[in-house]
């Protein structure tokens, strides 16, 4: 069983979510074999699509929900049906001891910790920028995951776009 993490960001334009979802199938179709865990904090966007995939390669789901008012603050009409059916079918769930996933960040800096050391390697949903996103973003885990010798997928297929494309939003 290979534990594989996911970390990306979560203003995928509509016509790049059928791109990424078939990315992330095909990035984790090999790993099929010898079992997958993935570990995600299911949010819109990335780790949402990352999730689904494991889910239907017929992997087990772990859930790093990175607060205890994660679902009812942060998570967007939107987006509530969505992860509500993921944390269902998790078949591990992790709520971070954090009151409140807050603007600074440590929230999600602390999640990514988690992901990342649980993790055998890490798919980054990345349009590769680098970010003025506080601590906690995509670009950070990223290099917190190359700092820790973890090896780093980066699934962006071409034609993949963002609706923040000025990369100013690191999740």
């Amino acid at each position: 069983m290979i534990a594989i993490a996911v970390t990306g960001h979560m203003d995928l334009t509509e016509a790049s979510v059928p791109l990424v979802r078939r990315a992330l199938r095909e990035a984790l179709t090999p790993y099929r074999r010898e079992g997958i865990t993935g570990l995600s904090c299911v949010a819109g966007g990335a780790d949402s699509l990352f999730a689904e995939a494991v889910l239907a390669l017929g992997g087990r789901l772990v859930a790093v929900i990175p607060s205890r008012d994660y679902r009812e603050r942060r998570v967007g009409a939107g987006h509530a049906e969505t992860f509500d059916r993921l944390v269902e079918a998790a078949d591990e769930v992790i709520v971070l001891d954090h009151a409140g996933a807050g603007a600074d960040g440590q929230a999600y800096e602390d999640a990514n910790r988690v992901l990342l050391r649980r993790a055998d390697r890490l798919f980054a949903v990345w349009d590769g920028r680098s970010s003025t996103a506080p601590p906690g973003g995509t670009a950070a885990a990223v290099a917190d995951a190359r700092r820790a010798g973890l090896p780093v997928d980066v699934v962006w297929p071409d034609g993949a776009k963002r609706e923040n494309a000025g990369g100013a939003a690191g999740r």
